[in-house]
């Protein structure tokens, strides 16, 4: 059945037909879940017991185990789905033992990551019988668009200008996401639209908007209240790699607005943020913030390289990436 692309995906997740095997693999844990969610309530609907297994992976894994699984018939009749969480490509050999056998039970495999030479995913890939799913976090209209049918299914609309402001902040987890649309749906009532400034008093937590200020702040040059909005925004809960990868995402705003214009953003700058956003492009141009760019990623891998030998702890890679940009857009500043 080979890997499903978004087109077809929907069709699948509310009929998987004769698919023995569905693998949902990718970075984005929240939407493998909320997919593998989808696909048993396709098969066995109202969680029956009787026609739900858990398979812990290491059980899984054991000659026969998920064989056997597979082939057990519920007592209530109807078909069954055998749910494998966190699997790795030991989970490859005894996956094609059921995809070869006969039977209808649906093994639902969630995974984490799986580059494409992982046994697992090629198995998914290449078999009749199985399909392989990427879960990777959604961008730009992808993203929005999501949003915009998260707050349909609530009975709630939004200006575009309110969906923009929750994709810059919403994407880095699917169950996240949904649980925050929920309580907008609930804020604004069925039949509701919502304003940007409706978004921004039910969802502008603290550490959103403190990180967005030291953002600005950083690349305008404003040491002091970078300094001071990213202490902040971690005190209510930002955690490191999230500091680094949105001042990634905000350095790279930055680099198509300085080559293509402000109009070239999707979604377009906060209305709150237009200020110092102009201000930085003022101060900055696209050869150097392509230099940034290159020192943020390595910031990025030096955070998420774990291990005990690693010098310094994520707060202080974080910390020094914002603050060493906004020293040296204090200095280009100056020079304007």
């Amino acid at each position: 059945m080979a890997k499903l692309d978004a087109r077809r995906l929907p069709a699948f997740l509310k009929d998987p037909g004769a698919a023995r095997a569905a693998l949902l693999f990718g970075e984005d844990a929240g939407l493998a879940r909320e997919r593998a969610d989808a696909l048993q309530e396709a098969i066995a609907p109202g969680n029956d017991p009787f026609r739900i297994a858990e398979l812990p992976r290491d059980i899984a894994a054991k000659p026969g185990a998920l064989a056997g699984e597979a082939a057990a018939m519920a007592l209530t009749g109807g078909r069954r789905v055998v749910r494998i969480r966190d699997a790795t490509d030991a989970l490859a050999n005894p996956l094609r033992d059921v995809l070869d056998a006969p039977g209808d039970t649906l093994i639902v495999i969630e995974a984490g990551e799986l580059p494409a030479r992982s046994k697992l995913r090629q198995l998914a890939e290449a078999h009749p019988r199985a399909a392989a799913i990427p879960c990777y976090r959604e961008r730009g209209a992808e993203l929005s668009a999501t949003i915009a049918a998260m707050l349909k299914e609530g009975g709630v609309t939004a200006e575009p200008a309110a969906i923009a402001w929750l994709a810059g902040r919403l994407g880095e987890d699917r169950q996240t996401m949904r649980r925050e649309i929920e309580k907008l749906a609930l804020y604004a009532g069925p039949g509701g639209r919502l304003a940007e400034e409706d978004v921004l008093a039910c969802m502008g937590d603290g550490s959103a908007l403190e990180l967005d200020e030291a953002l600005i702040a950083a690349t305008a040059g404003d040491v002091a209240t970078a300094d001071r909005a990213l202490e902040s925004a971690m005190s209510e809960g930002a955690n490191p790699v999230q500091v680094i990868r949105a001042l990634l995402r905000h350095v790279q705003r930055l680099h198509l607005a300085s080559v293509a214009g402000m109009q070239a953003l999707q979604p377009p700058v906060f209305f709150r943020s237009k200020p110092g956003f102009e201000k930085a492009l003022r101060i900055w141009r696209s050869d150097a913030l392509e230099s940034v760019l290159a020192s943020l990623l390595e910031a990025e891998r030096q955070s998420k390289s774990g291990g005990t030998g690693r010098p310094l702890p994520d707060a202080a890679v974080a910390r020094s990436a914002l603050l060493t940009l906004a020293r040296q857009s204090a200095i280009l500043s100056k020079r304007r």
